[in-house]
Formats: structure tokens, C-alpha cells, sequence
């Protein structure tokens, strides 16, 4: 199973929603709330280079960005295997090229 940290802050939606997937999935995952601890605060700020909106995920570490991303990761198959819930597929040459052209992380 993969190591999930998500920063939430108390009265988010997306927040709750975001959890609710990760729970229907039967993940365990780490809950830092914002503004309960100056280092957490920090850590967030530090690790997400400044993001503004929560809830903001990481998967083994890597920045996976917020719920909108959890979605679309969710929706192309790939949030599972992330999650280690399912081997990695086999992505074909031109769909690898063309994401690495728009910049998505896979």
C-alpha cells in the first residue's frame, strides 16, 4: 500500500470528498490539518511550494496536486495503481511522448 498524506482545514468540502475516495478505496492515509500547528502550516507551505487551495495529496511523496487531480487520476485508471492497489499498466510510446508534452506526471 502506497503512503498517503493529505492537508485538509476544517469546513472543506473537497477536502471530505477527497477523503470519502481514498476511504472507499480502503486506504489509510495521514490527515494533517492546517491551522492547528505553526510546523504543520510550514510544512504544507514547504512541500506544496505555496499552494493556496486544500486539500492538497501526496502519494508515496509525490505531490499529486488537489481533489480536482485525485479525480482526473481516478477517471484515467491510474489513481489505483498510485494507491499500489494494482500493477502499473503499460502505457504505448506516443501516449507517454504526449503526456510528457503537456507536462502530466505518469
Amino acid at each position: 500500500m502506497a503512503e498517503v498524506d493529505i492537508y485538509t482545514n476544517k469546513g472543506c468540502s473537497a477536502c471530505v470528498r477527497a477523503k470519502h475516495l481514498l476511504d472507499s478505496k480502503g486506504i489509510t492515509y495521514t490527515e494533517k490539518k492546517l491551522g492547528k500547528s505553526k510546523k504543520t502550516d510550514a510544512e504544507f507551505s514547504i512541500r506544496t511550494r505555496g499552494a493556496k487551495t486544500i486539500p492538497q495529496i501526496f502519494i508515496n511523496n509525490e505531490w499529486i496536486g488537489g481533489y480536482d487531480e485525485l479525480i482526473s487520476y481516478d477517471q484515467a485508471g491510474e489513481l489505483n495503481w498510485r494507491l499500489g492497489l494494482e500493477q502499473k499498466p503499460r502505457v504505448g510510446f506516443l501516449k507517454s511522448f504526449f503526456r510528457f508534452m503537456k507536462g502530466e506526471k505518469y
